[in-house]
């Protein structure tokens, strides 16, 4: 799976909730394929020497090591999603396609540290206050302070941020 998920032409992921007793579809999303990296997928234990399938190794797909961005609903709790603003989730993270996989995780990393402050408008400060994530993610890394600022500029350029100046950010597309 890990060695699928870095291919160049790995497929994109389509999730569904379904309500069997009003038939109907919930939840409806799609995770672009450039959302897959060796980070969200976690190998579990081979199948015991009795199975049919004896040695194969599965995956779960840990879908919360996700940015929000990356989970494009169309339909969200019942309720159907505009179809232009699917396309736009889709379009605002079309950047990440062009990276390799060790530049999407920096990305997707700092993309989470900014969920998780859960505000539209936040500080840099705010972002410093989730680094232990990427220093456990990236223990190789002395500098996470200035990569984080590397990453945030990154996503300014590509329209995902706002820089306001100061310090501050904000999220587009938000809220």
């Amino acid at each position: 799976m890990c060695e699928r998920v870095a291919a160049a032409n790995n497929p994109s992921l389509i999730l569904m909730n379904y309500d069997p007793i009003r038939l109907s579809v919930t939840n409806l999303f799609f995770v672009p394929k450039h959302f897959f990296i060796r980070e969200i997928i976690q190998e579990r234990k081979p199948l015991a020497p009795t199975a049919r399938r004896a040695g194969w190794v599965g995956c779960n797909i840990l879908l919360s090591e996700i940015p929000d961005a990356g989970k494009i609903f169309v339909v969200r709790d019942g309720e159907q999603m505009a179809r232009s603003l699917v396309l736009d989730q889709w379009r605002a993270t079309a950047f990440l396609r062009g990276r390799n996989e060790g530049a999407r995780g920096w990305l997707m990393e700092v993309m989470k540290c900014v969920d998780t402050i859960g505000r539209r408008d936040f500080s840099l400060a705010d972002v410093y206050a989730q680094e232990s994530r990427p220093h456990a993610l990236f223990p190789g890394n002395q500098n996470v302070r200035p990569k984080i600022r590397q990453q945030l500029q990154v996503l300014r350029d590509q329209g995902y941020i706002e820089f306001l100046g100061q310090g501050r950010y904000r999220l587009y597309g938000a809220g």
